[in-house]
């Protein structure tokens, strides 16, 4: 929880500390906004007043309307609101910006209030920022809170705390960044999901790489346990058809009868071998892309998150896309073909030739916006409603919400993305398929479509959806254990 406040306490812990003329003039016009020059019209904010007959000291929230020009209205402001992207905040973006910035402000008022009041004195901002490694005098730490106290008690309570932040903009809370990682946490055999954001003392600390390593044995462990239904998947993208109808039970028993029980777990081998290097080019590739786009937050808005997991995560699927056809080749191979992973890429060098390890690259390619795209925006809607909603001492959503979340956002981008992926696997298996003609991936849609109409696209569906929970949930629990193992500190 401590360093949720840090960003929070240090955006005006130097501006309390250093008074002058120049200090004096930012807090009157309001958290560091410069002053209207001579001749300049300031925006104007019309409130609604308090009601007569009430307490004066109980103020109710109000909300404000930006009458003025859209020029001198605070660009944080426009920038964090514009949902829209066209450059300006109209009244409702502004009063969802509002909603959703009072909710974050909420939270880290509670970290601050230890005595759990409704107010928070000198001693409490002294010792949250101790326990941040800040040591500060009392008397700094009251004119910071001189700088938000406007009744003159030296304690802010929650409305002088949310009056003096509301219109200063934080597009990033490290507690929500801890608590809700999605894309390191769980693996459901599809490493095409946004890169997670890591905060200030993840990075500082070294327990960013604690959590990728935990994340990828995860990942081997869930993969493992789910292989079987991921290899039926596989072969029923191939070989189902409108004249070969293979059913789940029947598929099982195919595979066991042709190869005995071990045949269930072909091609895993490879398929848990490339998760680190996927994870690791994913990961800095993401971290050098966020520079480019020359952004300093901790955490990305959506579009921009968007943006940068999407083009990572085509750098890193270009890197081990040789190892998917190779899975694919191993998944599909009969007893006694390939007698390894290195015999299968010999086989495939001397036969096919180097091309043959990018068969299908282009769908792969085009797949990942969807299920990236979809997955992140359907994750982050449940987690932006459950903070609206629930999140009133802690963004802490549990263990059950959490696998809700990504059981369903997974399950999103699966669907939206599953013929790509389907038309991706058969041109891979393409030599492996004797008599199977070369064709690009626009014919084999127009192949599909015509022979086994759209109902064809989603061959090998319903095993793919039902390794959906176990899969995020064994990676969830082992997750879990390996970060304790690890000596990273407990959700």
């Amino acid at each position: 929880m401590l360093q949720s406040l840090w960003r929070f306490l240090s955006s005006f812990l130097p501006r309390a500390v250093c008074q002058g003329p120049a200090a004096e003039k930012e807090d009157e016009a309001g958290n560091g906004s410069p002053l209207p020059g001579p001749g300049e019209k300031g925006p104007k904010m019309v409130g609604k007043p308090q009601d007569r007959g009430t307490d004066p000291t109980e103020r109710r929230p109000t909300i404000l309307l930006v009458v003025g020009p859209a020029e001198h209205f605070p660009k944080k402001i426009v920038k964090a609101g514009d949902k829209d992207l066209d450059g300006q905040l109209d009244f409702e973006e502004f009063v969802h910006y509002l909603q959703d910035h009072e909710k974050k402000l909420r939270l880290v008022f509670k970290s601050l209030d230890k005595k759990n009041d409704g107010r928070i004195d000198a001693q409490e901002i002294v010792q949250s920022l101790r326990d941040l490694g800040v040591k500060i005098s009392e008397q700094q730490a009251e004119k910071i809170l001189k700088s938000m106290d406007k009744n003159g008690t030296m304690t802010i309570d929650w409305n002088e705390w949310r009056d003096y932040h509301l219109l200063h903009p934080v597009e990033n809370i490290p507690e929500i960044i801890l608590y809700w990682k999605h894309s390191t946490i769980f693996d459901v055999g599809e490493n095409l999901t946004v890169p997670d954001e890591f905060t200030v003392e993840e990075r500082q600390t070294g327990m960013w790489w604690r959590h990728l390593v935990a994340g990828g044995g995860a990942g081997a462990v869930s993969r493992t346990c789910t292989a079987p239904l991921d290899r039926l998947k596989v072969l029923m993208q191939v070989h189902a058809s409108r004249s070969n109808n293979m059913c789940i039970i029947g598929g099982f028993t195919q595979m066991i009868r042709e190869g005995g029980p071990r045949s269930l777990w072909r091609g895993n081998g490879i398929n848990v071998l490339k998760i680190a290097p996927e994870s690791a080019i994913k990961f800095m590739a993401y971290e050098q892309i966020k520079r480019f786009i020359g952004t300093d937050q901790e955490m990305l808005r959506i579009h921009e998150r968007l943006l940068a997991g999407s083009l990572a995560g085509a750098i890193a699927q270009s890197s081990i896309y040789p190892m998917e056809v190779l899975k694919t080749r191993m998944a599909l191979r009969k007893t006694g073909q390939y007698s390894g992973m290195l015999d299968c890429a010999k086989n495939i060098l001397s036969k096919e030739g180097m091309a043959a390890f990018y068969k299908g690259y282009i769908p792969n390619m085009l797949g990942i916006i969807p299920y990236a795209g979809i997955d992140l925006a359907v994750y982050e809607t449940l987690k932006n409603a459950w903070l609206q909603r629930y999140a009133v001492n802690s963004a802490d959503p549990g263990v059950f919400v959490l696998l809700a979340c990504g059981t369903i956002s997974s399950t999103c981008g699966q669907l939206a993305s599953y013929p790509l992926a389907l038309v991706r696997t058969r041109m891979q298996a393409q030599a492996s398929v004797e008599g199977a003609p070369e064709v690009t991936m626009r014919g084999l849609f127009k192949h599909i479509l015509k022979t086994e109409g759209a109902f064809g696209l989603y061959r090998g569906l319903a095993p793919n959806f039902m390794k959906v929970i176990p899969a995020v949930s064994i990676s969830y629990v082992v997750y879990e254990n390996l970060k304790m193992t690890l000596g990273v500190q407990s959700r």
